[in-house]
């Protein structure tokens, strides 16, 4: 007997398990998702990760390349440098040795110049001591004459006679100064 009668019970749905329905529509979603992503994303995502590794690897190669660039301006300087530097040396030394040459050079000139002074100075003073010979002998002949002249008692004027005394006692006394 029945009783009353019921209506059944709807049922409840089971939490775990999706409504069939759910899932075609998720799967369809997910698809066209996927599809999307695989024809347009990906591919640009792929082409930007390619060009920031080709970026990082040309910089490398760029930075590599201008290291070598620089070691190689580095190792061309230093060769100047150096180059330069022993110029300098040469050019110094070569600065010496000309130095060297004009100082000799100067003093050779200062030798022949006080040579030359010297030289000059001595026929100077033989000039000059001729002429005081000369002086000397005129003046003693006129001293010689006046001596005689008061010792003998008369005069001696006349000039020939007087420079012919007076030579020959010069004479006489160079001769017996030469003995």
């Amino acid at each position: 007997m029945r009783f009353l009668a019921q209506p059944e019970p709807e049922a409840t749905p089971n939490p775990i398990l999706p409504h069939w329905e759910e899932l075609v529509v998720g799967s369809i979603a997910f698809a066209i998702l996927c599809f999307i992503l695989m024809k347009f994303v990906f591919p640009k995502m792929e082409e930007t990760f390619k060009a920031r590794v080709d970026a990082i690897e040309g910089g490398i190669e760029r930075a590599e390349k201008a290291q070598a660039e620089a070691n190689q301006l580095l190792n061309q300087y230093k060769a100047q440098l150096a180059e330069a530097r022993t110029e300098a040396a040469r050019i110094r030394d070569e600065a010496r040795a000309d130095a060297e040459g004009i100082r000799q050079d100067v003093l050779a000139r200062a030798r022949e110049e006080s040579d030359r002074i010297i030289a000059a100075g001595r026929e100077a003073l033989a000039g000059e001591r001729q002429a005081i010979v000369r002086e000397l002998r005129a003046e003693m002949g006129t001293l010689a004459v006046d001596l005689a002249s008061k010792i003998v008692g008369e005069s001696l004027a006349d000039e020939a006679r007087r420079k012919g005394t007076v030579e020959r006692f010069l004479s006489e006394l160079e001769t017996a100064r030469a003995s």
